[in-house]
C-alpha cells in the first residue's frame, strides 16, 4: 500500500483522537458517550492499521490500549442501554 495512503489513514486517526479529546475538555461530547468512544475506537484503529506499515512497537502498544478502552466504554455503554430499556 502507498505510503501516502497510509499516512493519509494515520493522520485521520490522529485527527479523531484529538479533536475527541478537545470536545471532552470544552464539554461538547459526554466521556460515557457513543461520539466520544467511537472517535476515540476509530482514531486509535485507524493509528493502528497506520503502523503496519511504519512500525513503531510504542505507539502500537498505546494504540491497542486505547482501542481495548474505548471497546470497554461502548460495551459500557450497550450495557447502561440494555438495562433502560428493561425498566418499566
Amino acid at each position: 500500500m502507498s505510503t501516502v495512503i497510509t499516512d493519509i489513514i494515520g493522520m485521520t486517526g490522529t485527527f479523531l483522537v484529538v479533536v475527541a479529546y478537545f470536545l471532552l475538555q470544552l464539554e461538547k461530547v459526554d466521556p460515557k458517550g457513543i461520539t466520544y468512544n467511537l472517535m476515540n475506537f476509530f482514531g486509535a484503529s485507524f493509528l493502528l492499521f497506520s503502523l503496519c506499515f511504519t512500525f513503531n512497537l510504542a505507539s502500537f502498544v498505546i494504540e491497542l490500549f486505547w482501542i481495548g478502552a474505548s471497546l470497554i466504554g461502548l460495551w459500557k455503554l450497550y450495557q447502561r442501554r440494555l438495562q433502560g430499556s428493561n425498566d418499566p
